[in-house]
């Protein structure tokens, strides 16, 4: 499996692996865009991937904005780059707002619909991990998207909070018959299990352009798009962490295989342990878990032999393995991206 970069990227660098025909490839995926400490998340994710040994490789579709130091990084820990433009968001009513102000770039993530040399993919947010082997979701029968049903009891934005109507526990409160027909399942579009197809892609851009926006963007859109062939899956395969206070006997923590730290001040390369059920037993044994695969240098899949006191930087990052590779008598890892000065 030939690690290939090219030269056809606004930032120098686009990354890919050659590894089967068309269409009959497998592989998780995730999301990326700008130049923050969400990277952490998805390095942290891949590691995750290799440490339960899953059989299928993480693509990751990057914005122009990621920075190539980041890119370097994502390959390091064995990530498939894959470059994507951006999806201009819907201009959305004022009064109603994204639920979150970082709502209207996922709405590039997309783009992933598009990836057609994948016969079946697993889309992961970036602050999921992983903590047992998920490869059987691949298996699921074919022409469905599959995803879990996501808990509505820290949702202010939303109808069913108002009335404290969460389909996690359907029985506690009873939709209000004045509201009309109760709402279809939801699933969470933090991870789905999905075909990717161009026609797919196209249509649901389509759909953007007559369809109101509404507060929690690409995934309200994922919801009213595939209403008729989502199918749940069990929570262990996309672990809500509120659901650890919101609906604890619908949890089973032990059997749990994917985490989401989705709560507030939960993203384990920014805990603190300060923020509303933060200092939790549970939350605490999590992040911990998080830290020591993030940790974990077996998992690095392409190592620079930087000294400890050389910076990790393009420059010497570039600069390293191609000085590695020559010793060797192996072509670079990464060639073209840089000018780096010759020996004098």
């Amino acid at each position: 499996m030939a690690l290939v970069l090219e030269q056809n990227h606004p930032s120098g660098v686009r990354t890919m692996f050659k590894n089967g025909e068309k269409g009959k490839k497998k592989a998780f995926v995730t999301f990326l865009g700008g130049s923050g400490d969400y990277v952490k998340g998805v390095i942290g994710l891949a590691r995750g991937l290799a440490n339960v040994n899953s059989a299928y490789p993480l693509v990751v579709a990057v914005l122009p904005d990621v920075p190539l130091e980041h890119r370097l990084l994502m390959v390091q820990s064995g990530c498939v780059l894959k470059d994507i433009d951006w999806v201009q968001p819907p201009k959305i009513d004022e009064s109603i707002g994204w639920a979150h102000e970082h709502f209207a770039i996922n709405y590039s993530k997309l783009r992933i619909f598009e990836f057609e040399e994948y016969s079946k993919m697993i889309y992961f947010d970036g602050d999921i991990q992983v903590y047992g082997n998920v490869d059987e979701l691949f298996d699921l029968p074919d022409g469905q998207l599959y995803g879990v049903l996501d808990c509505f009891c820290e949702w202010h934005h939303s109808p069913q909070y108002k009335i404290g109507y969460c389909q996690q526990c359907p029985d506690r409160v009873q939709w209000p018959a004045e509201l009309g027909q109760a709402p279809s399942s939801y699933f969470n579009a933090g991870m789905f299990v999905f075909e990717p197809s161009q026609a797919t892609y196209d249509d649901l851009m389509n759909t953007i352009k007559i369809t109101p926006p509404s507060s929690f963007a690409e995934q309200d859109l994922l919801n009213l798009y595939f209403r008729g062939i989502f199918k749940p899956i069990p929570n262990i395969y996309n672990l809500l962490l509120p659901m650890l206070w919101t609906h604890p006997d619908n949890v089973e923590l032990d059997k749990v295989k994917a985490v989401h730290f989705c709560a507030n001040g939960s993203k384990p390369w920014r805990y603190t342990g300060k923020h509303e059920h933060m200092d939790r037993e549970d939350v605490k044994m999590l992040v911990k878990k998080w830290w020591d695969i993030y940790d974990d240098e077996t998992l690095i899949i392409y190592k620079t032999t930087l000294a400890a006191n050389v910076p990790i930087t393009e420059s010497n990052l570039v600069a390293q393995d191609i000085a590695d590779k020559e010793k060797s008598g192996l072509r670079p890892m990464v060639t073209g991206v840089l000018e780096v000065p010759a020996a004098s």
